[in-house]
């Protein structure tokens, strides 16, 4: 109960600033420019292909769908930072830090709310995808299967990215370098794949393994694997307790 209340009150401080609405106002804007480039594109080949008499695999989720949700999981990388930066940050700068880790409320329930309310926002903003997907069923057949495996995929990715912004909000009370550290993170954590790119030696491929971007391909392509999952699932979870770590020791100082 705790939990909630702290979710919603959260949610509410949210909406009473800029920050959920430029958030969201700008991944509709970007989402939508890459669903219609896709779309287009799409198009344009099957006119192309049957004007010279060749066949072209209408296959909407291999050349929009799955185009769409990767480019939406990168657009997260860069909003995800924007959405954690305040959580604890805020608090630190304000003062009112003190009272909330002094209060009767548990760190469990303080960390889970917070973390419940960053990620009740990224589902309202990915909620604003669904309303171009709503377009390719009523002019087109996509198998809705993948669509829900992918937002299930983009879901997980955003908890664990938002679970690693949500500690690093706790080490800082300026919301900008929280932004910044928070981005930085997260990028380091998209582009470790690459290392795998480049050598083929066991270090590399454990490296390439901890890239929350290699484990989002198979969600992308409509592929439920349980690695993938259990993987997002570990990261949110070291995350949430690196917070708890760092709550712990505010609450011993004050």
């Amino acid at each position: 109960m705790n939990t909630i209340t702290i979710a919603r009150r959260e949610l509410i401080s949210y909406f009473r600033s800029p920050i959920a609405y430029g958030v969201m106002a700008f991944f509709a804007l970007i989402a939508g420019y890459f669903f219609y480039v896709a779309v287009v594109y799409f198009v344009r080949r099957g006119l192309e292909s049957s004007m010279m008499g060749q066949s072209f695999p209408m296959d909407l989720n291999e050349f929009v769908i799955r185009p769409v949700f990767s480019n939406i999981s990168v657009i997260g990388l860069f909003l995800i930072p924007m959405i954690t930066m305040r959580l604890f940050a805020e608090e630190k700068r304000t003062g009112t830090i003190e009272l909330l880790v002094t209060s009767p409320l548990r760190d469990l329930e303080i960390i889970l709310g917070k973390w419940t309310a960053a990620l009740l926002l990224y589902a309202s903003m990915l909620g604003i995808s669904v309303l171009s997907m709503a377009l390719l069923f009523a002019y087109g057949k996509p198998d809705w299967r993948p669509i829900l495996v992918g937002y299930l995929g983009l879901l997980l990715l955003g908890g664990a990215l938002l679970s690693i912004g949500t500690f690093i909000s706790t080490c800082t009370k300026n919301q900008i370098v929280a932004g910044v550290a928070g981005f930085a993170v997260c990028l380091l954590l998209w582009v470790l794949d690459w290392a795998s790119s480049f050598e083929t030696s066991v270090t590399a491929k454990v490296v390439s393994y901890l890239s929350v971007l290699q484990h989002f391909d198979s969600f992308s392509k409509g592929v439920l694997d349980l690695k993938d999952v259990v993987f997002y699932v570990s990261v949110i979870f070291v995350g949430l307790f690196l917070t708890a770590r760092s709550l712990e020791s505010l609450r011993w100082r004050s």
